[in-house]
């Protein structure tokens, strides 16, 4: 497993497992209601995630929930680039901006992000990869089959495992022809992004084969849909142990970085499997 370097510092993922904190500044976020849209609770609410053990603060102001709506880049801009400030001033922590967007990525790097956290891979604006480059910063490629506003709609795959995997590789190569040194790059299997329960169970059980190709694997299934179908239809806020069962999963399979909403449990769950993993 290889630390992920930052422009300020590095994140020892060789060492263990790191959680990502989601801060939401959207209105229609899936898991919390848009409880924190407002910029001052949004802050509040990073700070709670950085009081409960939170490596990084994720930061996104597009909801990328099943049907979702695209945002005006100045409105997303506007929601998230305060938040990236306060949140990157006041906790001392790696700040990452999840976008698709290359302008709202400029503008969270210009107010202290180090991780472009881009669901589309670099697919959706031909400037982003090449900005995360000139600015030195590092850059999460997931994966995702479609769009949010289509991706659920009918995912189909040859082989799920396989398609994801190759399809990271190719991204993963994109980045580096870009100019984004190896050891800043991230891959995310995209659990819930155009996937079939099914589809999420097989990514998890075979994380291996992603993990293999030798880059840090992020992994969100923090209270997400398939656990509720496999748990008889639980709401979400009711999925805590299902996501820790998926979490501990995944860091048993090679993740050391995980992107969580209950972010105090869930750094209890990661120290618990690294003391297990780590003998």
């Amino acid at each position: 497993m290889n630390d992920l370097r930052l422009p300020r510092g590095v994140l020892a993922l060789s060492q263990r497992t790191h959680v990502m904190g989601i801060v939401n500044v959207t209105p229609d976020s899936f898991s919390d209601g848009g409880l924190y849209h407002d910029e001052r609770a949004a802050i509040d609410h990073g700070l709670r995630l950085a009081d409960e053990g939170a490596d990084v603060l994720d930061i996104g102001g597009e909801s990328t929930r099943p049907g979702a709506e695209p945002v005006a880049e100045d409105e997303e801009i506007r929601r998230t680039a305060p938040v990236v400030e306060a949140l990157a001033a006041k906790t001392g922590l790696a700040v990452s901006i999840d976008t698709t967007k290359a302008a709202v990525a400029r503008a969270a790097l210009d107010a202290g992000a180090q991780i472009v956290n881009d669901v589309a891979a670099g697919r959706a604006d031909p400037d982003l990869l090449p900005l995360v480059a000139q600015r030195g910063a590092a850059v999460v490629l997931m994966h995702m089959q479609g769009t949010p506003r289509t991706m659920q709609q009918d995912p189909s795959y040859t082989d799920v495992v396989t398609d994801v995997r190759d399809f990271l590789a190719e991204r993963a190569a994109a980045a580096q022809a870009a100019g984004i040194g190896r050891d800043m790059i991230v891959i995310d299997p995209g659990i819930g992004f155009g996937k079939t329960t099914a589809h999420n169970l097989a990514l998890l059980n075979r994380l291996d084969a992603i993990c293999a190709l030798g880059h840090p694997v992020l992994v969100g299934t923090s209270r997400k849909s398939f656990i509720g179908a496999v748990l008889d239809g639980l709401p979400v806020s009711e999925r805590i142990e299902g996501t820790a069962a998926t979490v501990a999963l995944a860091i048993a399979r090679g993740s050391r970085f995980v992107r969580v909403h209950d972010v105090g449990a869930m750094v209890r769950v990661a120290r618990m499997c690294d003391a297990v993993l780590n003998g």
